[in-house]
């Protein structure tokens, strides 16, 4: 047996729950790191919340690839799901826990999204964006000399980052914020290769449909000259026909006249006188 169809088969089953779970990690991740006024105790709780789910995603992780034939070739295939599984478990880059639950939900995203790209694109694009901006807010806002200390300048500096414009008003300066940007980076492009390829299909499409809409419209127009071809044809048939008897019945009148001669006949003679 294959192992994709044996993958297949666990995410079909697991994709659902694990979507609840990464929309779970998001709202408490985010809460988390905007609400500054949360309580000691809380913050702990929450935080013991969002590790137990971050393992059960690493558990996602160990599943599939126990199902995995080749376990070699799965993790070279999913390094990048091991980095980002590996990396916080290391305190300095604990916000790259974040980074985990965009795996699952664009597994998700793609599947109920297919053949629908541009929402796909303008979901992924939100969502990327979003959690890099709560992940750099929560590298950056303690570190000195920080330019990304607020919600409000984590989107800006996002923005700027993803379209690849990068202004330089906002940087990271932690290791864990610069990790942040460079991966947003690179997601960035991706996201800007896809958006430029879709805008393309899209015109390619229409373009299509026009194209087809045109040969359908010229289709019609041949078959109305067609059929006026044949109709004419009938008219000037029946006219020929017509023309014929014309000039049968012109040629018997004129036959008929002919068969009959002149007026020859002799007048009476005088009477004597």
């Amino acid at each position: 047996m294959e192992d994709e169809p044996r993958i297949a088969a666990w995410d079909a089953r697991v994709d659902w729950p694990l979507t609840g779970l990464t929309l779970v990690f998001l709202a408490g991740y985010a809460w988390q790191v905007l609400d500054t006024s949360l309580a000691p105790g809380a913050r702990t709780a929450l935080d013991l919340v969002l590790t137990g789910i971050w393992l059960l995603l690493g558990l996602d992780y160990l599943v599939r690839l126990g199902l995995a034939r080749r376990k070699l070739r799965f993790v070279g295939r999913h390094l990048l799901d091991l980095l980002i599984l590996v990396l916080p478990m290391f305190r300095p880059l604990r916000a790259l826990r974040v980074v985990t639950v965009i795996g699952v939900l664009n597994r998700q995203l793609r599947d109920d999204f297919r053949g629908r790209v541009p929402i796909y694109v303008g979901t992924t694009v939100a969502l990327v964006g979003f959690v890099a901006a709560l992940a750099v807010l929560e590298a950056e806002r303690s570190a000195p000399d920080a330019s990304i200390t607020t919600f409000g300048e984590a989107v800006w500096w996002t923005i700027t980052t993803i379209s690849t414009v990068g202004y330089g008003d906002r940087y990271p300066v932690t290791v864990e914020g610069r990790l942040v940007a460079a991966t947003l980076m690179v997601a960035g492009i991706a996201l800007l290769g896809v958006v430029t390829a879709s805008i393309a299909a899209w015109f390619v499409e229409n373009v299509r449909r026009a194209g087809e809409q045109v040969s359908e419209e010229v289709e019609e127009v041949s078959t109305d000259v067609e059929a006026t071809q044949a109709q004419l044809a009938e008219v000037l048939a029946e006219l020929r026909t017509i023309s014929a008897r014309l000039d049968a019945l012109e040629r018997d009148r004129a036959g008929g006249t002919a068969s009959r001669g002149p007026d020859r006949s002799v007048p009476s003679a005088r009477p004597s006188a």
